[in-house]
């Protein structure tokens, strides 16, 4: 009997202050879907900069706590049991502004990004011991990853 696996990525990666926990990817998924589980601690400033993307959907599946979403200049709240679909081409970042956790699902359709993004981040971030991240190299690699910062704001 051939069984398919739940959680076939199940890979969990630590950048940033976050915890992010692959479910699936588009290695097994024929590129369809990547599902991660995000854990924001509470009052934690993110620092992923505000950015796009061209070649797929984020929607975003609040679990617990709340999550703040700027797309396209507008904030947007995502709670428990509440779903944001961000566009393709949509400027956006998030923030937990509240103290307690916050837990979301996000869904990438089509799986154009995976755990890769995530470890080479941690990675350069660790790099720098605790000091100033290398912008230049995080930003190099959301480029190659699919992720097109947003020009700074006047």
């Amino acid at each position: 009997m051939n069984t398919l696996p739940v959680n076939p990525a199940d890979e969990t990666i630590q950048v940033a202050g976050l915890t992010i926990r692959f479910l699936v990817t588009g290695d097994q998924s024929n590129g369809t879907v990547a599902a991660f589980r995000m854990v924001v601690p509470g009052g934690h400033p993110v620092p992923v900069p505000a950015h796009s993307h061209d070649h797929y959907e984020e929607s975003i599946y609040g679990l617990e706590g709340t999550l703040t979403w700027t797309v396209d200049g507008n904030a947007v709240e995502v709670g428990p049991g509440e779903l944001l679909c961000i566009p393709r081409g949509a400027v956006h970042r998030f923030d937990n502004h509240t103290p307690e956790d916050a837990l979301a699902l996000c869904v990438l359709t089509p799986a154009a990004i995976g755990p890769e993004y995530f470890r080479e981040a941690a990675a350069e971030l660790r790099a720098t011991a605790g000091g100033p991240p290398n912008k230049a190299r995080l930003m190099e690699i959301m480029l190659r990853h699919g992720l097109t910062p947003a020009a700074p704001k006047a």
